[in-house]
């Protein structure tokens, strides 16, 4: 469990240096004639300071932690900058822990917290299988050939 200090200290580097993406596109696929609707939901902190990100990332369990590349010619000399990032539920579970303590980016959280708590209880436990009960099924589906 984190405690509050750390969870206000996320907070604070989420008011920051972090940015919130939620929003909804059209997604095409090959296969697919007509778009469907699409949630992109994402957080992201950048900054050149590796090891806040990385102790953040041991701390909350969540996201990853890599090298922001440059695509652009005007960017060489630049100092090396580091990303964390989540997306979807990582996404909820972060903004709930600092939804108390958050300031700038509280709009945002607050659609991320809406966004999946009308989903409803129900719906989110069904995507998590049980391993232990996967593991089963797969192998008494197995037939022995000997």
């Amino acid at each position: 469990m984190i405690s509050e200090a750390d969870a206000a200290y996320i907070a604070g580097l989420f008011d920051g240096e972090g940015s919130i993406q939620y929003k909804q596109y059209d997604r095409q696929r090959k296969n697919n004639k007509k778009p469907y609707p699409t949630w992109s939901i994402r957080m992201e902190i950048s900054m050149t300071d590796k090891s806040v990100l990385t102790w953040m990332h041991n701390l909350l369990g969540c996201g990853t932690v890599n090298e922001k590349r440059y695509k652009t010619p005007y960017t060489v000399g630049w100092k090396k900058q580091w990303r964390w990032r989540c997306q979807s539920r990582d996404a909820y579970y972060v903004s709930l822990l600092i939804q108390p303590y958050a300031h700038v980016k509280i709009e945002d959280i607050n659609k991320i917290i809406k966004h999946y708590s009308m989903l409803g209880k129900e719906k989110i436990k069904a995507k998590v299988i049980n391993i232990a009960n996967y593991k089963i099924k797969k192998t008494n589906s197995l037939v022995d050939y000997d």
